[in-house]
C-alpha cells in the first residue's frame, strides 16, 4: 500500500503536476490566455518546462536524502545484524526467545538511520524527547520496569527448594563472587567508580537488576565530584546481561565440566523435605524483613520479590498473583526487551567502552559458574557422604532463573540418566536472584 502511494505521488509530480503547473504559468505571464493554451512561444515554454524538469529531479534527491538507504553507515548495519543474530537464536536454538526476539526487534528499530539538517544522522525514538519510544525508555531510564519484573519472579517462584535446604543459600552467595571481581576489572580497564559498579553486575546474571543498578549509577546523568559525568551505558550492559543468560546452555556445561569429577557427578543428594504451607507464608515475610535491613537500597528489587511470593503463597490473592506472574511479566518484558534493543544505536553503542563491557560480561559469568562450582566442592569437605552436595548444582548460583537450574539438570542426566538435579539446583538459583539483588544494594549504597 505504501509503495503504491510512493509510486502514484512520483507519477503525478512527473506528468499531471508539470503540465498543470505550465499551463498556469502561460497564463499569469500573458504568453496564452486561460481558454487559450495552444498560442504561446516555443521558447517560454521550453524554459517552464526546464524549471519543472529540475523541480522534480530536486523532489526525487530531497526524497533520496530522507531515506534510511541514503543516511545507513556501516555501523547500522553491524548493528542491524547483531539485532538479526538474537532472533535467530531465539526462533532456531530457543535460546531466551522471550527477551531475544523484543531485544533483537528493538536493534533493528533502533538502528534505521534518519535524516537530520546537515546530512547528519538524528538521534530518534529512544532519544528523542517526546517521541513514543522515549516515553516507554522512561521505564528503563528510571528504574521502573525491573522492579515490576521482580514481582512477576516473586509471583511464579517457589523457595520450598531453599526452605528445605537452607544451605544451599550459601552457594547462591557464592556465586555473586562473579559481581565483585568484575567490579575490580572494570576499575583496573579505566572506569570509575559508579560505572564499575553497574558492569560487576552484570556478573549476577540478572538483566533486571543489570537495568536498575546501571539506570542509578551509569545513566549519562549523574556528575562525580571531580566533575566528571558518568557514560550512559544502560544499553551495552542490558544487552550484555540478558545476552549472558541467554547463552547459559553454551557457557556453564564445559566450566562445570571441567572442574568436576564423573564421581562428583554421580552424588545423589536427599530429597527435599515437604515444606509446610506457614513455612511458605513466613518466609517471603522474614526475607523481606531481613534482607531489606541488611541492604536497604535494595528494597525496590527484594520488596517486589517477597511481596509477589506473599500474593502467591497467601491463597486468598490468586487473581492478583496470576496477573503478576502472566499478563503483568509479559507486558513489562516486551517494553523493556524493545526499549533496550532499541538503545543500541550505532553511535551510541559501538564504542570501546561497549566492547569491554562485553568481555567483562563473559569473564564475570564464568567467575561467578566458578566460584558456585568450587565452593560446592569446598562445602562437601565437611559433610558426611551421605549427605554431600553434587557440585553441578553449584553453577545454578547465578539468578538465571530457571535457565542455569535447567543446566544443572541436563548436566546429571549426562551422567546418570536417573539422578534429577533440578529441584535441588533451583535453591540456589533462587538464592542467587536474592544474592544479587543485595549486591547491587551495597553497590548503590557505596556508590550512588
Amino acid at each position: 500500500m505504501l509503495a503504491l502511494l510512493v509510486i502514484t505521488s512520483l507519477a503525478w509530480m512527473a506528468f499531471v503536476k508539470p503540465e498543470q503547473d505550465r499551463q498556469q504559468a502561460l497564463a499569469d505571464t500573458g504568453v496564452v490566455s486561460s481558454t487559450a493554451v495552444t498560442q504561446y512561444q516555443p521558447q517560454d515554454i521550453q524554459d517552464i518546462r526546464n524549471t519543472q524538469d529540475g523541480q522534480f529531479v530536486g523532489g526525487l534527491k530531497q526524497f533520496w536524502d530522507y531515506t534510511g538507504f541514503r543516511n545507513a553507515t556501516t555501523g547500522h548495519l553491524i548493528m542491524m545484524l547483531v539485532g538479526l543474530f538474537f532472533i535467530f537464536l531465539a526462533i532456531r536454538y530457543e535460546y531466551e526467545p522471550l527477551l531475544l526476539v523484543p531485544i533483537g526487534t528493538g536493534i533493528l528499530i533502533g538502528n534505521i538511520p534518519f535524516f537530520a539538517d546537515g546530512g547528519m544522522n538524528l538521534q530518534v525514538g529512544i532519544y528523542q524527547q517526546g517521541s513514543v519510544l522515549n516515553y516507554l525508555y522512561f521505564g528503563v531510564m528510571k528504574g521502573v520496569y525491573p522492579p515490576l519484573i521482580f514481582l512477576g519472579i516473586g509471583a511464579m517462584t517457589d523457595f520450598s527448594s531453599l526452605i528445605s535446604n537452607p544451605r544451599l543459600l550459601l552457594l547462591g552467595a557464592a556465586a555473586q563472587v562473579g559481581i565483585f571481581a568484575t567490579f575490580i576489572g572494570a576499575l583496573l580497564l579505566g572506569f570509575n567508580k559508579p560505572e564499575a559498579g553497574a558492569i560487576g553486575i552484570i556478573g549476577g546474571a540478572d538483566g533486571p537488576t543489570a537495568i536498575f543498578l546501571s539506570s542509578r549509577l551509569a545513566n549519562g546523568i549523574n556528575v562525580l565530584s571531580d566533575g566528571t559525568t558518568v557514560k550512559n551505558l544502560i544499553g551495552p550492559i542490558a544487552i550484555a546481561a540478558y545476552s549472558y543468560m541467554a547463552l547459559v546452555p553454551v557457557i556453564q556445561p564445559p566450566i562445570m565440566r571441567l572442574l568436576t569429577s564423573r564421581k562428583e557427578r554421580l552424588i545423589r543428594m536427599k530429597p527435599p523435605r515437604a515444606v509446610t504451607k506457614t513455612e511458605k507464608i513466613l518466609f517471603p515475610i522474614f526475607g523481606l524483613l531481613l534482607t531489606c535491613f541488611i541492604s536497604p537500597s535494595a528494597l525496590p528489587l527484594l520488596g517486589m520479590l517477597f511481596f509477589g511470593n506473599i500474593l502467591k503463597e497467601s491463597g486468598v490473592t490468586k487473581r492478583l498473583a496470576e496477573t503478576a506472574r502472566t499478563s503483568l511479566i509479559d507486558i513489562v518484558t516486551i517494553l523493556i526487551g524493545l526499549t533496550v534493543g532499541a538503545s543500541t544505536q550505532a553511535d551510541v553503542f559501538l564504542t570501546k567502552e561497549s566492547v569491554m563491557i562485553f568481555g567483562l560480561g563473559a569473564a564475570a559469568f564464568a567467575v561467578a559458574t566458578f566460584s558456585g562450582v568450587l565452593f560446592a566442592k569446598l562445602m562437601n569437605l565437611f559433610l558426611p557422604d551421605d549427605n554431600k552436595i553434587n557440585p553441578l548444582i553449584g553453577n545454578s548460583g547465578v539468578s538465571a532463573v530457571p535457565d542455569s537450574a535447567r543446566v544443572s539438570e541436563m548436566e546429571g542426566l549426562k551422567a546418570d540418566k536417573t539422578n534429577h538435579l533440578l529441584m535441588h539446583a533451583m535453591g540456589p538459583n533462587v538464592a542467587g536472584v536474592i544474592g544479587s539483588a543485595i549486591a547491587a544494594g551495597i553497590l548503590l549504597s557505596y556508590l550512588g
